[in-house]
């Protein structure tokens, strides 16, 4: 189809809601126009086609049989745009929130709340998609991503949802009763880490430690790290605020904290949200003021 001959969007709809009211006064209303309006538009339409869509020799406007074939067709076009628009609405209000999030942050921080979410909007489904790869965040795709660092990434939309400094942490047990090692003497016991990250790596790296083997590392999903470490199983890096309970009680302690200002972000993509995605984010932002 050569849209570029089709008459302009507005002189169409003009007629298609005079052929629907067969009134000029009554058509400038339904479109929120004046009647004035509707009478240019229907002039343009005919000038666009070379034809006589009206006939003005009575008292009242007319169709003539050309603007009866071109009513028919619009009262279609117009009645399946709107059915395709009216889909496509309701398949996104049905559709359910998927968020992409670390597995650490879904059993420590997500988890617990989940059910004053379900209480609050029983009509919002959610998909919780634990992994720590950076995802393509796409219409249709996953709307959300709840993310630690810094914020300000290009290509996205972030806000702080909750602000927590990094820590390095370990059971008293492991520890031996100290209260403070070196990086050299930390690099020495083992290390759990999440699947997926290198902070641990890392950190040991940075701060001269790196990169022997000492008692080794092992890998597990996050929420299974701070299971481990609570277990005396090994020294982690983890963000503050899922072990702080921990610290105050004496099961955990707290080694070295990073002095920055990173935190857990709500990252959308940088178009419209669905109303659904809308009501999660806005439920995450006062779970956080609460917290």
């Amino acid at each position: 189809m050569d849209w570029l001959k089709l008459p302009p969007l507005a002189a169409l709809r003009a007629f298609a809601a005079f052929s629907e009211k067969r009134n000029v006064v009554e058509a400038g209303a339904a479109l929120n126009v004046s009647h004035a309006a509707i009478s240019q538009q229907l002039r343009v339409l005919e000038k666009h086609l070379g034809a006589a869509l009206l006939d003005r020799s009575g008292k009242a406007l007319a169709l003539t049989a050309d603007g009866e074939h071109l009513a028919r067709a619009l009262q279609l076009g117009f009645g399946a745009i709107g059915a395709a628009v009216g889909d496509l609405a309701r398949s996104g209000l049905d559709r359910p929130v998927h968020v992409s999030l670390t597995s650490s942050f879904a059993a420590s921080w997500l988890m617990p709340r989940l059910p004053a979410f379900r209480n609050s909007h029983p009509e919002v489904n959610l998909i919780l998609d634990p992994s720590a790869d950076v995802v393509e965040l796409r219409p249709g795709g996953i709307d959300i991503a709840i993310r630690y660092g810094p914020g300000g990434w290009a290509g996205v939309q972030s806000e702080m949802l909750l602000q927590s400094p990094v820590v390095i942490v370990a059971a008293p047990k492991l520890l031996g009763g100290k209260t403070s090692l070196t990086p050299a003497e930390l690099a020495q016991l083992p290390w759990l880490e999440e699947i997926g990250t290198t902070e641990a790596t890392t950190w040991l790296a940075q701060h001269g430690a790196g990169p022997e083997r000492g008692a080794g590392r092992t890998e597990l999903p996050g929420n299974l790290v701070l299971d481990g470490l609570r277990a005396g199983q090994g020294v982690t890096v983890t963000v503050r605020h899922f072990v702080e309970q921990d610290i105050k009680a004496g099961r955990i302690v707290e080694l070295y904290a990073e002095p920055d200002a990173r935190g857990y972000h709500i990252v959308t993509a940088n178009s419209a949200l669905r109303p659904a995605v809308k009501t999660f984010a806005a439920w995450l932002r006062r779970q956080a003021r609460e917290t």
